[in-house]
Protein backbone atom coordinates (compact mmCIF):
# COMPACT_ATOMS: atom_id res chain seq x y z
CA UNK A 1 0.00 0.00 0.00
CA UNK A 2 1.72 3.01 -0.97
CA UNK A 3 0.42 6.22 1.19
CA UNK A 4 -0.34 9.94 0.31
CA UNK A 5 3.46 10.45 0.77
CA UNK A 6 4.71 8.34 -2.13
CA UNK A 7 6.43 6.36 0.19
CA UNK A 8 5.73 2.52 -0.80
CA UNK A 9 5.65 1.05 2.93
CA UNK A 10 3.44 0.93 5.59
CA UNK A 11 4.22 2.15 8.88
CA UNK A 12 7.18 -0.11 10.37
CA UNK A 13 7.05 -1.24 13.80
CA UNK A 14 9.61 -2.76 15.79
CA UNK A 15 9.99 -3.76 19.41
CA UNK A 16 13.27 -3.06 20.74
CA UNK A 17 14.47 -4.37 24.13
CA UNK A 18 16.26 -0.57 25.18
CA UNK A 19 17.35 2.89 23.21
CA UNK A 20 19.44 5.50 24.61
CA UNK A 21 20.79 8.86 23.24
CA UNK A 22 24.25 10.19 23.38
CA UNK A 23 24.81 13.44 22.81
CA UNK A 24 28.03 14.75 21.89
CA UNK A 25 27.78 18.48 22.73
CA UNK A 26 27.13 17.47 26.31
CA UNK A 27 28.97 14.48 26.42
CA UNK A 28 25.90 13.05 28.30
CA UNK A 29 23.28 9.61 28.17
CA UNK A 30 20.11 9.13 28.48
CA UNK A 31 18.37 5.82 28.66
CA UNK A 32 15.01 4.93 27.56
CA UNK A 33 15.16 1.51 28.74
CA UNK A 34 12.94 0.49 31.41
CA UNK A 35 10.62 -2.74 31.83
CA UNK A 36 8.04 -1.84 29.46
CA UNK A 37 8.93 -2.40 25.97
CA UNK A 38 10.44 0.83 23.39
CA UNK A 39 8.56 0.69 19.89
CA UNK A 40 10.56 1.74 17.33
CA UNK A 41 8.18 3.46 13.97
CA UNK A 42 9.15 4.23 10.65
CA UNK A 43 6.57 6.45 9.72
CA UNK A 44 6.32 10.09 6.95
CA UNK A 45 3.77 11.76 8.94
CA UNK A 46 5.36 14.62 9.09
CA UNK A 47 6.08 15.01 5.17
CA UNK A 48 9.79 13.21 6.09
CA UNK A 49 10.58 10.16 6.56
CA UNK A 50 11.43 9.66 10.18
CA UNK A 51 12.06 6.73 12.82
CA UNK A 52 10.25 7.85 16.05
CA UNK A 53 10.41 6.02 19.39
CA UNK A 54 7.38 4.96 21.62
CA UNK A 55 7.27 3.86 25.18
CA UNK A 56 3.56 3.01 26.77
CA UNK A 57 2.27 4.50 23.47
CA UNK A 58 3.64 8.00 24.42
CA UNK A 59 5.85 9.58 22.03
CA UNK A 60 10.24 10.02 23.30
CA UNK A 61 10.24 13.09 22.78
CA UNK A 62 13.93 14.11 21.14
CA UNK A 63 14.48 10.74 19.75
CA UNK A 64 13.08 10.69 16.40
CA UNK A 65 15.35 10.31 13.83
CA UNK A 66 15.48 11.87 10.07
CA UNK A 67 16.16 8.81 8.44
CA UNK A 68 17.49 10.62 5.16
CA UNK A 69 20.21 12.45 7.29
CA UNK A 70 21.14 9.37 9.25
CA UNK A 71 23.53 6.61 9.38
CA UNK A 72 22.90 3.12 11.18
CA UNK A 73 26.06 1.28 12.18
CA UNK A 74 26.52 -2.05 13.71
CA UNK A 75 28.01 -2.36 17.03
CA UNK A 76 27.30 -5.92 17.36
CA UNK A 77 25.00 -8.64 17.01
CA UNK A 78 21.95 -6.80 18.64
CA UNK A 79 23.33 -3.25 19.23
CA UNK A 80 23.54 -0.49 16.49
CA UNK A 81 24.15 2.71 16.49
CA UNK A 82 21.79 5.61 14.68
CA UNK A 83 24.39 9.03 13.97
CA UNK A 84 21.83 11.94 13.21
CA UNK A 85 22.92 15.20 11.07
CA UNK A 86 22.78 18.26 12.90
CA UNK A 87 20.30 21.12 11.81
CA UNK A 88 23.07 24.00 12.36
CA UNK A 89 22.73 26.57 10.31
CA UNK A 90 26.89 25.70 9.28
CA UNK A 91 27.96 25.06 6.08
CA UNK A 92 29.74 22.39 7.50
CA UNK A 93 28.36 18.98 8.31
CA UNK A 94 28.23 18.27 11.73
CA UNK A 95 27.10 14.72 13.48
CA UNK A 96 26.07 15.49 17.06
CA UNK A 97 23.30 13.15 17.88
CA UNK A 98 23.47 9.52 18.25
CA UNK A 99 20.81 6.84 19.44
CA UNK A 100 21.95 3.70 20.33
CA UNK A 101 19.42 0.50 19.48
CA UNK A 102 19.23 -2.84 21.73
CA UNK A 103 17.69 -5.89 19.77
CA UNK A 104 15.73 -8.29 21.55
CA UNK A 105 17.51 -10.80 18.51
CA UNK A 106 19.78 -10.90 15.42
CA UNK A 107 16.79 -12.00 13.04
CA UNK A 108 14.96 -8.23 14.72
CA UNK A 109 18.34 -6.62 13.82
CA UNK A 110 18.67 -7.64 10.60
CA UNK A 111 15.52 -7.08 9.59
CA UNK A 112 15.52 -3.33 10.98
CA UNK A 113 18.61 -2.41 9.16
CA UNK A 114 16.84 -3.91 5.77
CA UNK A 115 13.68 -1.78 6.42
CA UNK A 116 16.04 1.69 7.67
CA UNK A 117 17.75 0.77 4.36
CA UNK A 118 14.93 0.67 1.97
CA UNK A 119 13.34 3.26 3.62
CA UNK A 120 16.70 5.81 2.64
CA UNK A 121 16.77 4.35 -0.57
CA UNK A 122 13.01 5.63 -1.20
CA UNK A 123 14.55 9.09 0.33
CA UNK A 124 17.45 9.36 -1.76
CA UNK A 125 15.32 8.38 -5.15
CA UNK A 126 13.46 11.52 -4.29
CA UNK A 127 9.94 10.37 -3.11
CA UNK A 128 7.32 13.48 -3.39
CA UNK A 129 6.38 13.87 0.15
CA UNK A 130 2.91 15.49 1.02
CA UNK A 131 3.68 19.14 0.75
CA UNK A 132 4.98 18.35 -2.41
CA UNK A 133 8.62 18.75 -2.04
CA UNK A 134 10.81 16.06 -2.92
CA UNK A 135 13.00 14.70 -0.02
CA UNK A 136 16.68 14.68 0.24
CA UNK A 137 18.31 15.68 -3.35
CA UNK A 138 21.85 13.41 -2.35
CA UNK A 139 22.05 10.20 -3.96
CA UNK A 140 23.43 7.09 -2.01
CA UNK A 141 26.48 7.79 -3.90
CA UNK A 142 26.62 11.29 -2.11
CA UNK A 143 25.79 9.85 1.14
CA UNK A 144 28.83 8.10 1.44
CA UNK A 145 31.55 9.73 -0.63
CA UNK A 146 33.24 12.77 1.13
CA UNK A 147 32.53 15.30 -1.57
CA UNK A 148 36.48 16.42 -1.79
CA UNK A 149 37.34 12.62 -2.55
CA UNK A 150 34.59 12.90 -5.25
CA UNK A 151 35.26 16.45 -6.73
CA UNK A 152 39.08 14.88 -7.40
CA UNK A 153 37.78 11.83 -8.37
CA UNK A 154 35.35 13.19 -11.02
CA UNK A 155 37.76 16.20 -12.50
CA UNK A 156 40.58 13.49 -12.52
CA UNK A 157 38.51 11.24 -14.92
CA UNK A 158 37.27 14.47 -16.71
CA UNK A 159 40.19 14.83 -18.34
CA UNK A 160 41.29 13.19 -21.31
CA UNK A 161 45.49 12.65 -20.59
CA UNK A 162 44.41 10.29 -17.97
CA UNK A 163 41.72 8.44 -20.38
CA UNK A 164 44.43 7.97 -23.02
CA UNK A 165 46.30 6.08 -19.92
CA UNK A 166 43.72 3.75 -20.12
CA UNK A 167 43.13 3.40 -23.62
CA UNK A 168 46.97 3.42 -24.21
CA UNK A 169 46.95 -0.08 -21.67
CA UNK A 170 46.27 -2.11 -24.83
CA UNK A 171 45.86 -5.05 -23.00
CA UNK A 172 43.06 -3.65 -21.03
CA UNK A 173 41.37 -1.79 -24.08
CA UNK A 174 42.04 -5.34 -26.57
CA UNK A 175 40.34 -7.79 -23.87
CA UNK A 176 37.75 -5.45 -23.18
CA UNK A 177 37.48 -5.29 -27.25
CA UNK A 178 37.80 -9.16 -27.90
CA UNK A 179 35.13 -9.57 -24.99
CA UNK A 180 32.39 -7.96 -26.54
CA UNK A 181 33.02 -8.51 -30.67
CA UNK A 182 34.09 -12.43 -29.86
CA UNK A 183 30.29 -12.45 -27.80
CA UNK A 184 28.39 -10.81 -30.97
CA UNK A 185 25.77 -12.79 -29.69
CA UNK A 186 25.01 -11.42 -26.27
CA UNK A 187 25.30 -7.48 -27.95
CA UNK A 188 23.41 -7.83 -31.45
CA UNK A 189 19.95 -6.35 -30.98
CA UNK A 190 20.16 -5.79 -27.15
CA UNK A 191 20.15 -2.77 -25.22
CA UNK A 192 23.37 -1.76 -23.40
CA UNK A 193 24.40 0.50 -20.38
CA UNK A 194 27.61 1.51 -20.24
CA UNK A 195 28.49 2.33 -16.37
CA UNK A 196 30.77 5.68 -16.05
CA UNK A 197 31.44 5.06 -19.92
CA UNK A 198 34.49 7.86 -19.72
CA UNK A 199 36.05 8.64 -23.26
CA UNK A 200 32.69 6.23 -24.62
CA UNK A 201 35.22 3.53 -25.72
CA UNK A 202 33.49 0.55 -24.23
CA UNK A 203 29.82 1.89 -25.69
CA UNK A 204 31.56 2.26 -29.33
CA UNK A 205 32.65 -1.57 -28.65
CA UNK A 206 29.01 -2.27 -28.17
CA UNK A 207 27.51 -0.83 -30.70
CA UNK A 208 30.17 -1.96 -33.62
CA UNK A 209 29.16 -5.89 -31.63
CA UNK A 210 25.63 -4.66 -33.21
CA UNK A 211 24.05 -3.53 -30.09
CA UNK A 212 20.25 -1.98 -30.39
CA UNK A 213 21.03 1.07 -28.24
CA UNK A 214 23.88 1.97 -25.78
CA UNK A 215 23.10 4.38 -22.84
CA UNK A 216 26.59 5.84 -22.70
CA UNK A 217 26.10 6.99 -18.40
CA UNK A 218 29.28 9.41 -17.27
CA UNK A 219 29.25 11.69 -14.02
CA UNK A 220 32.42 13.26 -14.94
CA UNK A 221 33.29 16.44 -17.72
CA UNK A 222 34.59 13.69 -20.11
CA UNK A 223 30.75 13.05 -21.11
CA UNK A 224 31.41 16.32 -22.93
CA UNK A 225 34.25 14.07 -24.58
CA UNK A 226 32.61 11.34 -24.77
CA UNK A 227 29.80 13.46 -26.74
CA UNK A 228 32.05 14.15 -29.38
CA UNK A 229 34.23 11.32 -29.93
CA UNK A 230 30.50 9.24 -30.73
CA UNK A 231 29.52 12.13 -32.67
CA UNK A 232 32.81 11.75 -35.07
CA UNK A 233 31.52 8.38 -35.92
CA UNK A 234 28.42 8.76 -37.13
CA UNK A 235 27.78 5.33 -38.36
CA UNK A 236 27.49 4.45 -34.89
CA UNK A 237 26.43 7.28 -33.12
CA UNK A 238 22.67 6.90 -34.02
CA UNK A 239 22.61 4.06 -31.48
CA UNK A 240 24.42 5.79 -28.52
CA UNK A 241 23.34 8.13 -26.02
CA UNK A 242 26.00 9.89 -23.56
CA UNK A 243 23.53 10.64 -20.29
CA UNK A 244 25.99 12.93 -18.08
CA UNK A 245 25.26 11.98 -14.29
CA UNK A 246 25.89 9.16 -11.74
CA UNK A 247 24.29 6.12 -12.36
CA UNK A 248 22.68 6.35 -9.35
CA UNK A 249 20.46 9.52 -9.88
CA UNK A 250 19.95 8.74 -13.62
CA UNK A 251 16.50 7.66 -14.75
CA UNK A 252 16.70 5.71 -17.88
CA UNK A 253 13.71 4.84 -20.69
CA UNK A 254 14.05 1.18 -20.70
CA UNK A 255 15.70 -1.48 -19.23
CA UNK A 256 19.34 -2.86 -20.37
CA UNK A 257 20.03 -6.24 -21.44
CA UNK A 258 23.60 -5.86 -20.81
CA UNK A 259 25.83 -3.82 -18.16
CA UNK A 260 29.50 -3.04 -19.89
CA UNK A 261 31.85 -1.53 -17.60
CA UNK A 262 35.17 -1.10 -16.27
CA UNK A 263 34.76 -0.39 -12.58
CA UNK A 264 38.12 -1.74 -11.61
CA UNK A 265 40.83 -0.21 -9.32
CA UNK A 266 43.97 -1.00 -7.65
CA UNK A 267 43.34 -4.06 -5.68
CA UNK A 268 40.21 -4.45 -7.78
CA UNK A 269 38.47 -2.35 -5.18
CA UNK A 270 39.72 0.93 -4.95
CA UNK A 271 38.00 3.61 -5.92
CA UNK A 272 34.76 1.84 -4.82
CA UNK A 273 33.43 2.06 -8.21
CA UNK A 274 32.27 -1.59 -8.14
CA UNK A 275 29.52 -0.41 -5.75
CA UNK A 276 28.41 2.00 -8.43
CA UNK A 277 28.59 -0.75 -10.86
CA UNK A 278 26.21 -3.17 -8.12
CA UNK A 279 24.06 -0.22 -7.99
CA UNK A 280 23.69 0.20 -11.76
CA UNK A 281 22.63 -3.67 -11.76
CA UNK A 282 20.02 -3.38 -9.02
CA UNK A 283 18.44 -0.38 -11.29
CA UNK A 284 18.78 -1.50 -14.89
CA UNK A 285 19.78 -4.82 -15.64
CA UNK A 286 16.77 -6.81 -16.72
CA UNK A 287 16.23 -10.18 -14.58
CA UNK A 288 19.02 -12.94 -15.95
CA UNK A 289 20.71 -9.89 -17.90
CA UNK A 290 24.80 -10.16 -18.60
CA UNK A 291 27.08 -8.43 -17.08
CA UNK A 292 30.51 -7.70 -18.77
CA UNK A 293 32.41 -8.59 -16.49
CA UNK A 294 30.86 -10.94 -14.58
CA UNK A 295 32.80 -12.23 -11.92
CA UNK A 296 36.22 -10.69 -9.81
CA UNK A 297 39.02 -12.32 -8.39
CA UNK A 298 41.38 -11.10 -5.66
CA UNK A 299 44.78 -13.35 -5.95
CA UNK A 300 47.23 -12.98 -2.61
CA UNK A 301 50.67 -14.17 -1.66
CA UNK A 302 53.06 -14.04 0.67
CA UNK A 303 56.22 -12.71 -0.55
CA UNK A 304 60.07 -12.02 0.35
CA UNK A 305 61.59 -9.33 -1.40
CA UNK A 306 64.88 -7.92 0.65
CA UNK A 307 65.77 -5.37 -1.64
CA UNK A 308 61.60 -3.60 -1.33
CA UNK A 309 61.88 -3.87 2.72
CA UNK A 310 65.36 -2.46 3.22
CA UNK A 311 64.08 0.96 0.70
CA UNK A 312 61.01 1.47 2.55
CA UNK A 313 62.67 1.23 5.96
CA UNK A 314 65.97 3.78 4.81
CA UNK A 315 63.05 6.55 3.72
CA UNK A 316 62.69 6.86 7.56
CA UNK A 317 66.18 7.33 8.10
CA UNK A 318 65.58 10.81 7.39
CA UNK A 319 63.79 11.56 10.90
CA UNK A 320 66.74 9.97 13.21
CA UNK A 321 69.03 13.38 12.56
CA UNK A 322 69.75 14.75 15.72
CA UNK A 323 71.35 17.93 14.81
CA UNK A 324 69.02 19.06 11.11
CA UNK A 325 69.80 22.81 11.27
CA UNK A 326 70.49 22.77 15.36
CA UNK A 327 66.56 20.50 15.48
CA UNK A 328 66.34 17.64 17.00
CA UNK A 329 64.39 14.92 14.07
CA UNK A 330 64.28 11.55 16.08
CA UNK A 331 60.53 12.94 17.53
CA UNK A 332 59.07 11.86 14.88
CA UNK A 333 61.24 8.83 13.41
CA UNK A 334 58.61 6.16 14.76
CA UNK A 335 55.61 7.95 13.29
CA UNK A 336 57.35 8.28 9.73
CA UNK A 337 58.63 5.04 9.95
CA UNK A 338 55.20 3.24 10.08
CA UNK A 339 53.56 5.80 7.96
CA UNK A 340 56.05 4.37 5.19
CA UNK A 341 55.10 0.93 6.05
CA UNK A 342 50.95 2.21 5.96
CA UNK A 343 51.40 2.22 2.08
CA UNK A 344 50.83 -0.56 -0.30
CA UNK A 345 53.75 -0.65 -3.09
CA UNK A 346 51.71 -0.05 -6.61
CA UNK A 347 54.68 -1.74 -9.11
CA UNK A 348 55.35 -4.77 -11.13
CA UNK A 349 57.33 -7.63 -9.82
CA UNK A 350 59.16 -10.69 -10.68
CA UNK A 351 56.50 -13.77 -9.49
CA UNK A 352 59.05 -15.36 -8.31
CA UNK A 353 59.53 -13.34 -5.30
CA UNK A 354 56.53 -15.26 -4.28
CA UNK A 355 56.71 -17.46 -1.27
CA UNK A 356 54.08 -19.88 -1.78
CA UNK A 357 51.11 -20.92 -4.57
CA UNK A 358 48.23 -17.88 -4.22
CA UNK A 359 44.95 -17.86 -2.50
CA UNK A 360 41.97 -16.03 -4.10
CA UNK A 361 38.75 -14.15 -2.97
CA UNK A 362 35.81 -14.21 -5.86
CA UNK A 363 33.58 -11.60 -6.15
CA UNK A 364 30.28 -12.79 -8.35
CA UNK A 365 29.27 -9.42 -9.76
CA UNK A 366 25.67 -10.75 -10.65
CA UNK A 367 25.03 -12.09 -7.23
CA UNK A 368 27.04 -9.79 -4.43
CA UNK A 369 25.00 -6.79 -2.64
CA UNK A 370 26.30 -3.18 -2.19
CA UNK A 371 26.89 -3.02 1.12
CA UNK A 372 28.86 -6.37 1.22
CA UNK A 373 32.13 -4.82 -0.45
CA UNK A 374 31.70 -2.20 2.71
CA UNK A 375 33.62 -4.58 4.63
CA UNK A 376 35.70 -7.38 2.98
CA UNK A 377 37.34 -9.97 5.66
CA UNK A 378 39.59 -12.77 3.81
CA UNK A 379 41.17 -15.47 5.72
CA UNK A 380 44.49 -16.50 4.53
CA UNK A 381 46.20 -19.49 4.65
CA UNK A 382 49.57 -20.72 2.78
CA UNK A 383 51.98 -23.49 2.45
CA UNK A 384 56.14 -21.77 2.49
CA UNK A 385 57.48 -23.54 -0.94
CA UNK A 386 60.69 -21.58 0.20
CA UNK A 387 63.07 -21.21 3.72
CA UNK A 388 62.83 -17.32 3.64
CA UNK A 389 61.97 -14.33 5.32
CA UNK A 390 58.48 -13.42 4.50
CA UNK A 391 58.28 -9.80 4.00
CA UNK A 392 54.33 -8.98 3.05
CA UNK A 393 51.24 -9.86 1.17
CA UNK A 394 51.64 -9.48 -2.70
CA UNK A 395 48.00 -9.45 -4.43
CA UNK A 396 46.61 -8.72 -7.99
CA UNK A 397 42.81 -9.45 -9.84
CA UNK A 398 41.43 -10.63 -12.62
CA UNK A 399 37.75 -10.36 -13.79
CA UNK A 400 35.67 -12.74 -15.86
CA UNK A 401 33.72 -11.52 -19.43
CA UNK A 402 31.76 -14.64 -19.16
CA UNK A 403 30.33 -14.47 -22.93
CA UNK A 404 27.79 -17.00 -24.52
CA UNK A 405 30.48 -17.60 -27.18
CA UNK A 406 34.10 -17.08 -25.39
CA UNK A 407 35.05 -16.51 -22.26
CA UNK A 408 37.99 -14.09 -21.52
CA UNK A 409 40.56 -13.06 -18.97
CA UNK A 410 41.55 -9.71 -18.02
CA UNK A 411 44.47 -10.75 -15.56
CA UNK A 412 47.47 -7.93 -13.75
CA UNK A 413 48.93 -11.25 -12.45
CA UNK A 414 53.10 -10.89 -12.35
CA UNK A 415 54.66 -12.75 -15.04
CA UNK A 416 51.68 -11.44 -17.49
CA UNK A 417 52.06 -8.02 -19.48
CA UNK A 418 51.73 -5.20 -17.52
CA UNK A 419 48.68 -2.81 -17.15
CA UNK A 420 48.03 0.13 -15.71
CA UNK A 421 46.98 -1.27 -12.28
CA UNK A 422 50.37 -2.91 -11.79
CA UNK A 423 50.58 -5.50 -9.07
CA UNK A 424 49.84 -4.07 -5.28
CA UNK A 425 52.72 -5.55 -2.24
CA UNK A 426 51.18 -4.75 1.43
CA UNK A 427 54.98 -4.80 2.84
CA UNK A 428 55.14 -5.67 7.34
CA UNK A 429 57.27 -3.53 9.44
CA UNK A 430 58.49 -6.55 10.79
CA UNK A 431 59.13 -9.90 8.81
CA UNK A 432 58.66 -13.35 9.61
CA UNK A 433 60.77 -16.27 9.44
CA UNK A 434 59.22 -19.54 7.51
CA UNK A 435 60.64 -22.98 5.96
CA UNK A 436 59.74 -24.92 3.38
CA UNK A 437 56.64 -26.75 3.99
CA UNK A 438 55.70 -24.52 7.33
CA UNK A 439 52.05 -22.99 7.41
CA UNK A 440 51.25 -19.38 6.90
CA UNK A 441 48.12 -18.00 8.40
CA UNK A 442 46.35 -14.39 8.59
CA UNK A 443 43.91 -12.25 7.89
CA UNK A 444 43.27 -9.75 5.82
CA UNK A 445 40.37 -7.10 6.53
CA UNK A 446 39.64 -4.29 4.35
CA UNK A 447 37.21 -1.30 5.78
CA UNK A 448 35.42 0.96 2.97
CA UNK A 449 35.55 4.65 4.06
CA UNK A 450 34.65 7.69 2.74
CA UNK A 451 37.30 8.93 0.37
CA UNK A 452 36.72 5.71 -2.02
CA UNK A 453 38.85 3.27 -0.91
CA UNK A 454 39.67 1.16 2.10
CA UNK A 455 41.31 0.82 4.91
CA UNK A 456 43.49 -2.72 5.17
CA UNK A 457 44.51 -4.68 8.41
CA UNK A 458 47.00 -7.29 7.35
CA UNK A 459 48.28 -10.09 9.83
CA UNK A 460 50.81 -12.84 8.99
CA UNK A 461 51.45 -15.63 11.19
CA UNK A 462 53.84 -18.67 11.18
CA UNK A 463 54.88 -20.99 14.06
CA UNK A 464 58.62 -20.49 15.17
CA UNK A 465 61.34 -23.32 14.58
CA UNK A 466 63.67 -24.27 17.48
CA UNK A 467 62.77 -25.52 21.25
CA UNK A 468 59.14 -25.12 22.33
CA UNK A 469 58.03 -25.43 18.41
CA UNK A 470 56.74 -28.53 18.70
CA UNK A 471 53.82 -28.39 21.28
CA UNK A 472 52.90 -26.00 18.30
CA UNK A 473 52.08 -23.01 21.16
CA UNK A 474 54.31 -20.02 20.36
CA UNK A 475 54.16 -18.42 16.90
CA UNK A 476 55.61 -15.04 15.24
CA UNK A 477 53.09 -12.65 13.92
CA UNK A 478 53.39 -9.48 12.51
CA UNK A 479 50.75 -6.73 11.28
CA UNK A 480 50.10 -3.90 9.77
CA UNK A 481 47.32 -0.87 8.94
CA UNK A 482 47.83 0.58 5.42
CA UNK A 483 45.41 2.71 3.59
CA UNK A 484 45.07 1.99 0.07
CA UNK A 485 43.83 5.27 -1.33
CA UNK A 486 47.52 6.50 -0.71
CA UNK A 487 50.19 3.59 -1.52
CA UNK A 488 53.44 4.27 -2.95
CA UNK A 489 53.76 4.11 -7.35
CA UNK A 490 57.20 2.69 -7.29
CA UNK A 491 56.70 1.08 -10.98
CA UNK A 492 60.04 -0.56 -11.08
CA UNK A 493 60.79 -3.04 -13.77
CA UNK A 494 60.42 -5.98 -12.48
CA UNK A 495 63.90 -7.04 -11.27
CA UNK A 496 66.16 -10.29 -11.53
CA UNK A 497 66.51 -12.33 -8.49
CA UNK A 498 68.92 -15.15 -7.73
CA UNK A 499 66.55 -17.98 -7.26
CA UNK A 500 65.72 -19.23 -3.89
CA UNK A 501 66.70 -22.39 -2.76
CA UNK A 502 64.28 -25.30 -4.21
CA UNK A 503 62.18 -22.45 -5.89
CA UNK A 504 60.76 -23.69 -9.39
CA UNK A 505 60.36 -20.73 -11.90
CA UNK A 506 57.04 -21.45 -12.62
CA UNK A 507 55.86 -23.70 -10.03
CA UNK A 508 53.79 -20.51 -7.90
CA UNK A 509 51.49 -19.41 -10.47
CA UNK A 510 50.29 -22.98 -11.36
CA UNK A 511 47.32 -22.34 -8.60
CA UNK A 512 45.75 -19.50 -11.07
CA UNK A 513 43.37 -20.43 -13.66
CA UNK A 514 44.47 -17.99 -16.16
CA UNK A 515 47.42 -18.61 -18.59
CA UNK A 516 50.73 -17.14 -18.07
CA UNK A 517 52.61 -17.48 -21.16
CA UNK A 518 56.32 -18.33 -20.06
CA UNK A 519 56.86 -21.62 -21.10
CA UNK A 520 58.94 -20.77 -24.43
CA UNK A 521 62.22 -19.06 -22.26
CA UNK A 522 64.69 -21.09 -20.83
CA UNK A 523 65.90 -20.87 -17.19
CA UNK A 524 69.03 -18.12 -18.44
CA UNK A 525 66.78 -16.37 -20.00
CA UNK A 526 64.09 -15.77 -17.28
CA UNK A 527 66.99 -15.01 -14.88
CA UNK A 528 68.24 -12.28 -17.62
CA UNK A 529 67.64 -8.71 -16.84
CA UNK A 530 64.40 -7.93 -18.51
CA UNK A 531 64.39 -6.07 -21.33
CA UNK A 532 62.48 -3.00 -21.85
CA UNK A 533 59.74 -4.24 -23.70
CA UNK A 534 59.08 -6.38 -21.06
CA UNK A 535 58.54 -3.98 -17.97
CA UNK A 536 55.76 -1.36 -17.72
CA UNK A 537 54.84 0.76 -19.87
CA UNK A 538 54.81 4.34 -17.61
CA UNK A 539 52.03 6.08 -19.26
Amino acid sequence: MEDSSGLKHKELEFTLAAVSQLSSSSLSSSSSSSSSSVIARFSADSGVAELRFHRDSEFIDGFNVDIGTSQLFKLGPVQSLCVSESSGAGKEKSYSRAVTIQFRNEDESRDFHSAFEQWQTDVFQGIHLPNGAIAASKSKFDYKIEPSSAKMYFHYYGQLLHQQNMLQDYVRTGTYYAAVIENRVDFTGRVVVDVGAGSGILSLFAAQAGAKHVYAVEASEMAEYACKLIAGNPALAQRITVIKGKVEEVELAEKADILISEPMGTLLVNERMLESYIIARDRFLVPNGKMFPSIGRIHMAPFSDEYLFVEIANKALFWQQQNYYGVDLTPLYGSAFRGYFSQPVVDAFDPRLLVSPPLCHVIDFNEIKEEDLFEIDIPLKFIASVGTRVHGLACWFDVLFNGSAVQRWLTTAPGAPTTHWYQIRCVLSQPIYVMAGQEITGRLHMIAHNAQSYTMYLSLSAKMWGPGAVQGGILQTSSGKLDLKEPYYRMSQPQSYTMAQDQQPQQLLQAQAIPIHTEDLEEAELLQQPSENTGPQLQ
